[in-house]
């Protein structure tokens, strides 16, 4: 439903806003060299804007801190719906290094509603440019394809008496120290 309704709405151009709430500026660097001539994300239509008034995405880097709480949703309820969050960073995706300083709130969603999250320590650039071409439409989510399995041992464990097979081989047999 959030790949359809991100088609339609967002079908032109992302305008992105940057927000830091107190990271160690690692994805921060990696976020504007995404917006570098060297990567050129504009040919996907995404520009960076320099008020959330003007955003349809904000870029959120850096722990949800109790002291930068109030400006980063202040700056969420400026940006006109429809609107997208992406957590970038292993900060923002669930606390990082600082999850449990006194500052530190935890992961960005304790804060805003998070629709896509980027982890990394920093992100590659080409995760992040995945992330936002996933929520484009212009690629599908690639998931690795998930099987359980379930080995049976040959014979019971935890009985030392049944640890012999057929022909009276030993396979386990308590030995003491001299």
């Amino acid at each position: 439903m959030l790949k359809n309704l991100c088609q339609r709405m967002f079908a032109r151009s992302l305008w992105v806003y940057h927000a830091n709430s107190g990271g160690c500026n690692g994805c921060d660097i990696e976020v504007l060299n995404v917006l570098t001539p060297y990567y050129d994300v504009e040919r996907f239509g995404i520009k960076l804007v320099g008020s959330p008034r003007h955003a349809d995405v904000m870029l959120c880097q850096g722990p949800a801190l109790r002291t930068t709480s109030k400006a980063l949703r202040r700056a969420y309820e400026a940006m006109p719906s429809p609107k997208l969050v992406f957590a970038i960073g292993s900060c923002a995706c669930g606390g990082g290094l600082w999850y449990d300083t006194y500052n530190v709130i935890g992961p960005i969603e304790k804060i805003i509603p998070v629709n896509y999250f980027i982890p990394g320590c920093p992100p590659q650039p080409e995760a992040i440019i995945y992330g936002a071409a996933v929520a484009l439409g212009l690629v599908d989510k690639k998931v690795a394809p998930v099987q359980f399995k379930q080995y049976e041992l040959p014979i019971p464990r935890y009985h030392p008496k049944d640890l012999r097979q057929a022909d009276d081989m030993v396979i386990y047999e308590k030995t003491e120290h001299v």
